[in-house]
This record gives C-alpha cells, structure tokens and sequence, in this order.
C-alpha cells in the first residue's frame, strides 16, 4: 500500500506541465471541445492527458456531464485543491517566462474584472474611470453574470476579482469576501405609475406586470421569501432577466414593476426616471462584497482597482434622496 510520501513523490515525478494545463483549460472552460480548442490540441488528447493525471493523483478530479462526456458538471474536491496549485504553477511559470524574456515594450497590466449586472452598473463606472487615469495602457475586461458563475470563473483563474455576493460555504473554498455595503430590494416603476400616485397594499403590485431576475439568483430568491412572508406568490409570467438595461428600459416605458437591489436602479432613482415605492422590504438586504483568490498574487493593479471600488462603496449604502420624497406604498 502506497504511503502519502510515495504518492507525493509519485506525483511529483510523473506530473508534467501538459497535465496541469489540459487541466486548468478543462476546469474554466467546463467543455473538453472547448479546453482542446484553447489549446490547439484534440479532444480526445484532453481526454487522454486529463485521465492520466487523475491516475497519476488517484483520484477523480473532473466530474462529467451526464449530458455527454465532453461537458464538464464541475471539479471534485480533490480537483479544486489540485486547481489551486495548477494555476499558481502556471503563473509562476508565465511570470519567469516574462523575467528572462520581456514583452516588447514591457509588460502588459491585465486586469479581469466581474460583478453582479445589479451592481456593475452603480459601483464600476467611476472606479474603472479612475483607474484608467492612472493605468493608460492597462487591459481591461469586465464580465457581468450571476453570482455562481462568477464565483466559478475567479476560482477557476478567468476572473482576477470579483464585486459579487457571499455564497454557499462549499463554494468559497480557496475565496475570500471583503465586505463593501449592503443593499435591499426595491419596487422600482415609471414616474407617473398608478401605484405611485397613491398608497396601495403589495398585492396590488401582483396586478402589474413584474420584472425580476432569473432563477438561482440572490436576489429572486429574495423576492420569492418577500412574497411568501405575506402569504403571495410570484406570478409565474413575471419576467425574468439579469439584463439591467433591458429592465429599466421595459419599465420606463410600461406599468410593469421591477424588482430589484437598490444599486441597480440607484442613478434612475436619484434623477426622477423611475420611482421607489416605498414598501417596507426590511428583512431584504444582502452584503456586496469583494471576492478574491485567496493564494493569488496581489498585482499592483488589482489592489488599485480594490482601492477604488471600497471608495465608491461608501456611498452605495443610503436611499438617494429623490426616491425618498415619492408616495409611500404600505407594506
């Protein structure tokens, strides 16, 4: 029977930059076509080189899709601790590949940014503006998505941060979270809506077309407990979108009734283009947070943009001013 030296000593005599990399593509792009494409190599050697590694370690690292065996469901633990010390070796090797022979001109800052699309809109403009005053040349890429998807790609090394919420505790593992304010729901329509001209019950927001995020996410889950709390149900033809654009043009220019966190509306509130009823969604708040890999190495550009996303969090917290002079809605 194979002791942990010999298993340790096994790995570390067998294992080769190919295993890691065959890996690392397979666990961010969640696809064996998809990882081979990247690497210009063809799925069956992804297959072949990502089963070798998990005889090397002994173990299942990837589980398979049951919807056919080139998709990938996700990683074992055993695969997420390995594909934290496959990305460290990775940029460790790129970083001395930069050492002995420079970029043309320097290096290039990369930075990969994601957030929430309900609060992408209110938290990044300014910080990336500023960012971009003092780091001209830098790369950057910001993705909006929800929360796990989010959480998957920063563990997976696609994303360098993340403005995002906490999330199951077996998904946090090798993440640390930061918090930055928290937010509450609210019921967001168009200036002149019925409901804001006079005060009404929350059931009568059921009798309105509703706008609400996709399922699985934070913030519908919070709007389906609001709900129930009081003895409603969400329509089942509410519709659903995590495109904050496509909802508050929607309401804009309908009766339909939005819920949402306040950041994501923030700026059409402030400015009188939609208005807040005023239902009491205590109980509704959720922390923003920032989400870091906690083994990766702190570049001088992610700490700035850090920086810029705690300054501008300090005034995510409170209502705008505007939307707390509208009708209030009883609860």
């Amino acid at each position: 029977m194979n002791t942990p030296t010999d298993l340790r000593q096994e790995f570390v005599r067998n294992v080769q930059l190919r295993h890691l990399r065959a890996f690392v593509a397979v666990a961010q792009e969640r696809h064996l076509a998809r990882a081979a494409s990247r690497l210009a190599l063809s799925q069956p050697a992804v297959s072949k080189t990502l089963s070798e590694l998990e005889a090397i370690v002994g173990t299942r690292l990837v589980d398979r899709s049951q919807a056919g065996r080139r998709g990938v469901q996700g990683l074992t633990p055993a695969g997420e601790q390995l594909l934290a010390h496959a990305l460290r070796v990775l940029e460790a090797l790129d970083a001395s590949a930069e050492a002995v022979a420079p970029t043309a001109g320097g290096r290039i800052e990369r930075l990969r940014i994601g957030a929430l699309p309900s609060v992408a809109p209110a938290l990044l403009p300014s910080a990336l503006a500023r960012l971009r005053d003092h780091w001209p040349a830098a790369q950057i890429a910001v993705k909006s998505a929800a929360n796990a998807v989010l959480l998957d790609e920063l563990r997976a090394g696609e994303l360098d941060l993340v403005v995002g919420r906490m999330s199951d505790p077996r998904l946090m593992g090798g993440l640390s979270f930061e918090l930055l304010y928290t937010e509450p729901l609210v019921f967001a329509v168009r200036a002149g809506h019925p409901l804001s001209l006079k005060p009404a019950p929350v059931q009568a927001v059921l009798d309105y077309p509703l706008v609400v995020y996709g399922e699985g996410t934070i913030p519908r889950h919070n709007t389906e407990s609001f709900l129930s709390a009081r003895g409603l149900v969400l329509p089942t033809h509410a519709l659903q979108t995590l495109d904050v654009a496509v909802a508050r043009a929607l309401v804009a220019v309908s009766d339909a009734v939005w819920v949402t966190p306040l950041g994501a509306a923030r700026d059409e509130l402030a400015q009188g283009r939609l208005v807040r009823l005023h239902i009491d969604t205590a109980g509704t708040e959720e922390p923003v947070g920032l989400l870091l890999r906690s083994d990766a190495e702190a570049s001088s550009l992610r700490v700035a943009m850090a920086a810029l996303l705690r300054e501008g969090a300090k005034h995510q917290g409170a209502v705008p001013a505007r939307s707390r002079r509208n009708a209030r809605t009883p609860s």
